[in-house]
């Protein structure tokens, strides 16, 4: 059969974008050293490991003949445009990159990126929010992306200040408790 009357479902991915929040216009790709760091060290895996044994596997079931229903070479190749894809989000959200030491920050009462903020809500319950990077953002962990109307509320008010935001349950209000700048673990 000729290949002209083959589907092939793999080729609508290939022009798939990364699935991932847009940096806000004329900004910064704002993270903290340890989000940077965990991206350079997912990009060299890719580039070192996963690409070269995916490559091998590829070209190993190439060699063995009739390649339309050989499931290792099928497979090997759309794994190798996933990899590939995700290579150049990495490449370029690391070229974009914006690294900010919340260390490095003087000490202040005022929310800025890489601030770890304690907020205590209308019922008195206090909560731990971290504000990092886009990419970084972990909301179970407390790691608040900062573009998050969350966070938006809260860069550059300070201790004592209420904020206001919209959350999906409806409009909240937080005190602010505490901000400190350290190192994300």
């Amino acid at each position: 059969m000729s290949k002209a009357f083959v589907s092939n479902d793999d080729r609508e991915t290939d022009d798939e974008g990364e699935e991932a929040p847009a940096l806000p216009a004329g900004q910064g790709n704002y993270m903290t050293p340890g989000g940077h760091a965990r991206m350079l060290a997912e990009l060299n895996h890719l580039l070192r490991v996963e690409r070269p044994e995916v490559v091998n596997v590829v070209a190993w079931a190439a060699g063995n003949g009739d390649r339309s229903e050989n499931g290792d070479y099928i497979y090997g190749k759309k794994r190798l445009r996933e990899i590939d894809r995700r290579i150049r989000f990495l490449s370029k959200r690391l070229e974009s990159a914006v690294v900010v030491d919340p260390e490095a920050r003087e000490e202040t009462d005022r929310v800025f990126f890489g601030a770890t903020v304690t907020v205590s809500d209308e019922a008195g319950q206090e909560n731990v929010y971290s504000i990092v990077g886009i990419d970084e953002a972990d909301p179970g962990r407390g790691r608040i992306s900062w573009i998050s109307p969350l966070a938006r509320a809260l860069l550059k008010a300070e201790i004592g200040d209420t904020v206001r935001f919209q959350s999906p349950g409806g409009t909240r209000e937080l005190e602010i408790v505490e901000v400190a700048y350290k190192a994300l673990g």
